[in-house]
């Protein structure tokens, strides 16, 4: 496997936008103190993470998890780990003695295959880093924090920003892990303080009026037949933001006859007229407003969306 050099030496992690550097630095924290209370290790022992932006070998072994940002922070980032790093974390996971193979000139580390036991215990260990990870990052989004990790292959996404953690000792390079986090253009942009957005331009100063200062003003036009009926306010909207709805999901429909409704008793399958892999309905007022897939967002149920559904334009009212 190839070494990654300390990030203090070349590549330093400052290169990264400073709000990347925060999310990748809770990243590397959260690794740091799962495994420690992991091993039994404490924290800031050789084994701690450093950063580094220097790229990390793909071979065909590495193993892939895509992880899905949502609340406060939206968009999608990948972990991807060498087999026998892979493999080394889920034995620190069992609590596993035997240190993983670090590869021969026969057979490189890359071409090493984890076990589906491994890969089991490695996707747990993840998912509690990623929990611990959206509890440390919330203040920083400024609200909460949802990930949904799953293995995955390589992402279809370009991504906006690749960084590596490394642990372990030069001595020790069987105990060295190392993990490739990529960042999408998307989740880089919801990261991003609205102020530093390049297209952002500075407002002018408002007068009294609430119009640009000397920008002419003009009195508002009086409608012939009373009160404007155009386009809502903002402000009217805001009032509405608050309000509490209801949404279902809906997996299937079928219909049925009474009799057979009437003859209904646990063990009965009701098959839904629905295929398996069709997407799931979200409902709002019985109202078709999105399509997604299920996921399992710790221990619940979820609704990845895949697509949001345009209301049917309204009809014409009579002249």
């Amino acid at each position: 496997m190839t070494d990654i050099p300390d990030a203090s030496a070349s590549n330093p992690a400052p290169e990264l936008r400073p709000e990347l550097r925060v999310w990748c630095e809770a990243w590397k924290t959260c690794f740091q103190n799962v495994l420690s209370q992991v091993s039994g290790s404490a924290p800031g022992q050789p084994g701690a993470f450093e950063i580094s932006t220097q790229t990390l070998p793909v071979t065909d072994s590495d193993v892939w998890y895509t992880v899905v940002a949502g609340g406060a922070a939206r968009g999608e980032m990948t972990l991807r780990l060498p087999a026998a790093c892979g493999a080394r974390l889920a034995q620190k996971f069992l609590g596993e003695t035997k240190a993983a193979p670090e590869g021969t000139a026969a057979e490189p580390a890359g071409a090493i295959e984890i076990s589906p036991e491994q890969k089991e215990a490695l996707e747990e260990l993840l998912r509690q880093i990623a929990g611990l990870a959206a509890t440390a990052l919330a203040p920083t989004t400024g609200g909460e924090v949802q990930f949904h990790l799953s293995g995955s292959a390589s992402p279809s996404w370009t991504s906006n920003a690749i960084v590596c953690l490394q642990s372990g000792n030069e001595n020790e390079a069987d105990a060295s892990i190392t993990i490739e986090i990529r960042i999408s253009s998307a989740l880089a942009a919801a990261l991003q303080p609205p102020e530093s957005s390049p297209t952002a331009s500075p407002r002018p100063p408002l007068s009294s009026t609430g119009h640009p200062a000397g920008a002419p003003t003009e009195p508002p036009a009086e409608s012939p037949t009373g009160p404007s009926t155009g386009t809502p306010s903002s402000a009217s909207y805001r009032r509405l933001m608050d309000v509490d709805l209801d949404v279902k999901l809906r997996f299937g429909t079928r219909h049925m006859l009474l009799r057979d409704v009437l003859a209904l008793s646990a063990g009965v399958v009701v098959e839904l007229d629905n295929a398996l892999h069709s997407p799931v309905e979200l409902l709002l007022d019985g109202r078709l407003i999105a399509q997604g897939e299920v996921v399992i967002v710790d221990g619940k149920y979820g609704l990845r969306v895949t697509d949001v559904v345009d209301p049917p334009p309204a009809a014409a009212s009579p002249v």
